[in-house]
């Protein structure tokens, strides 16, 4: 008898978990739900080459229509899902439908933190495209801009709009940007990063008040300042996409709670992957939830084998991984650095061709978790040494051995200047 899988989010964790289903030889039905009418998109150039104009919206593209019927994969596109019967083994739609499902997988992802500041207009949040076409047309506006939040999403935006010529401030309450993640040492070459490309900041400050409409915003600190602002760009954080599970059984923290095959905890036939999944992690011998694409493309993939073959589980045990595209810089982050109680930099920071490791340590002696900037090789060398368990002496060694990257090539200038 033929068995459904209904993967509930169409952004990247759903569509590799409906991909991954079908090269995991499963050949029963594949329906994949979202609520979003457009076909399903990638998200990290929302903050960057799409917002910056370089892309159109076809280069995100993650799955057409054409490819999904080629690989047997269900659409139901423009349609949030409402409620999880567990019981009754059903996904019911806004649309008053319902999906019978032998398995479910639950990929709706993580939602902008919303502001908490709501002037009649020109304050925005990126997460969807809708939101990114939002921002992209009042950046065509002069008028400075105020960036809210340091951390990923905040930096790529503040370099998208100052490579659009605008005045760019970013204000952050911690003393230095991306701080909770690489600590305030690194995050300082982060600050002076953000300065050598014209990027005003304001960090250990907060935002008390956002006032007046879109091309004339008033954005007051907690220390009394004011800057002025045409737009506002709110990056604050995210939260789980979890609220149409509230009356589901499913166990929800901060997330849905799973065991290490990404299964909802007592609810073997549910599944949950990317931002919205809160597994048990055997390596870290404690429940995470992580936010990167790399997580929900892995975790897709482990729960499409999960469901596929039940006699050979697999558990889910990544060793972390996020980068970042800020100006000139790519960073890249693997591991655990906010365990570190002490790292040691490889390289330079702030020279003309900056590229360096942060390799962190904790109180075991062991290598947690790297930060690298353009160097590859560091970045490769340290995930193998992070997932091997490696001593951090060894790790300064292998790493500090390495030959340096080759030369990049000089970026060139695409329309309007920004390379």
């Amino acid at each position: 008898m033929s068995r459904t899988v209904v993967v509930v989010g169409s952004s990247i964790g759903g569509v590799r978990a409906a991909q991954a289903l079908r090269s995991e030889g499963f050949d029963g039905r594949v329906v994949l739900v979202g609520e979003e009418a457009q076909a399903p998109y990638d998200k990290p150039p929302l903050s960057k080459q799409f917002l910056a104009g370089e892309w159109d919206a076809d280069r995100t593209l993650l799955l057409s229509e054409e490819a999904a019927e080629r690989a047997g994969i269900e659409l139901r596109l423009g349609v949030a899902a409402t409620r999880l019967d567990v019981a009754g083994r059903q996904v019911l739609l806004a649309d008053g439908s319902r999906l019978d499902y032998d398995a479910v997988v639950i990929a709706t992802g993580a939602a902008a933190r919303p502001s908490p500041w709501r002037p009649g207009s020109g304050v925005h949040v990126v997460r969807t495209l809708q939101d990114s076409q939002a921002l992209q047309a009042d950046l065509q506006h002069d008028g400075p801009v105020v960036v809210v939040g340091g951390g990923f999403i905040g930096a790529e935006v503040a370099g998208t709009a100052r490579g659009l010529g605008r005045e760019v401030t970013v204000v952050d309450p911690l003393p230095t940007p991306i701080g909770r993640v690489v600590g305030p040492e690194i995050g300082r070459y982060f600050t002076e990063l953000h300065h050598r490309h014209g990027v005003s900041t304001r960090f250990g400050v907060g935002v008390e008040e956002i006032t007046g409409s879109a091309g004339d915003l008033r954005v007051r600190l907690t220390d009394g300042t004011e800057l002025p602002a045409g737009t506002v760009v709110v990056g604050i954080g995210a939260v789980p996409n979890d609220g149409w599970l509230a009356d589901s059984g499913v166990p929800i923290d901060n997330g849905v709670l799973c065991d290490e095959y990404s299964r909802a905890v007592d609810a073997p036939d549910v599944y949950a992957i990317g931002d919205v999944a809160r597994w048990f992690h055997p390596g870290h011998r404690e429940h995470v939830r992580v936010e990167h694409w790399t997580n929900a493309v892995e975790q897709g993939m482990c729960a499409a084998h999960n469901i596929t073959h039940p006699d050979d589980l697999r558990s889910y045990r990544p060793v972390e991984y996020v980068w970042s595209d800020q100006y000139d810089w790519k960073a890249q982050i693997v591991g655990r650095p906010t365990r570190g109680t002490r790292h040691e930099l490889v390289g330079d920071l702030a020279g003309e061709k900056p590229r360096a490791a942060a390799l962190y340590t904790d109180d075991t002696g062991r290598l947690c978790g790297a930060v690298t900037v353009n160097w590859p090789k560091a970045l490769a060398q340290s995930r193998r040494l992070v997932t091997e368990g490696a001593t951090f002496d060894d790790a300064m060694a292998r790493v500090s051995a390495l030959p340096p990257p080759a030369a990049r090539p000089a970026p060139v200038p695409a329309a309007g200047g920004r390379p």
